[in-house]
C-alpha cells in the first residue's frame, strides 16, 4: 500500500511540475542545436585593437545530423558567421541591445545563405571583447 501511495504521489508531482513548466516556456520550433567551434577575430572600426571571442550555437528546425537530419554545411555556416562578425564595431556590441541586434543580423544572414538548415535561433555560449 505504501508503494502505491509513493508512486501516485511521484506521478502527481511529476505531472504538476511538467505542466507548470509547459505553461511558462513558449512553444519553439527548434528541434536540435548545432554547436560551432569558438570564433576568435579582430574587430574593425576601433581606434584601438579589439578582439572578439564568441561561442555560437544554432537552434534549427531539422533533426540533428546522424539522427535522420540533413548534413550540416559547417564551412558555409562558419563563413557566414565570420562575415557578419567581421563587420561589427566593439562599441556596437557591448550593450545587451547591441548583442540582440548582432543575433538578428546573424539569423538573417544564415537564413539567406543556408535556407535548408532552418535556423530559428542564435545562441551566444560565450562572448568576450578584449581591447
Amino acid at each position: 500500500m505504501l508503494v502505491v501511495v509513493l508512486v501516485a504521489a511521484g506521478a502527481w508531482f511529476w505531472h504538476s511540475h511538467t505542466a507548470a513548466n509547459a505553461a511558462i516556456l513558449p512553444a519553439s520550433s527548434v528541434h536540435s542545436v548545432v554547436h560551432l567551434e569558438t570564433f576568435v577575430l579582430n574587430l574593425s572600426g576601433s581606434e584601438e585593437r579589439a578582439y572578439l571571442r564568441a561561442g555560437v550555437d544554432l537552434g534549427v528546425r531539422a533533426e540533428a545530423p546522424g539522427k535522420g537530419g540533413p548534413e550540416v554545411p559547417i564551412a558555409l555556416i562558419r563563413d557566414t558567421v565570420l562575415g557578419v562578425l567581421a563587420t561589427v564595431c566593439p562599441e556596437d556590441i557591448v550593450t545587451p541591445q547591441g548583442k540582440q541586434a548582432l543575433k538578428a543580423e546573424l539569423l538573417r544572414a544564415l537564413r539567406e545563405r543556408a535556407p535548408g538548415l532552418g535556423v530559428e535561433e542564435v545562441y551566444f555560449t560565450e562572448f568576450l571583447i578584449q581591447r
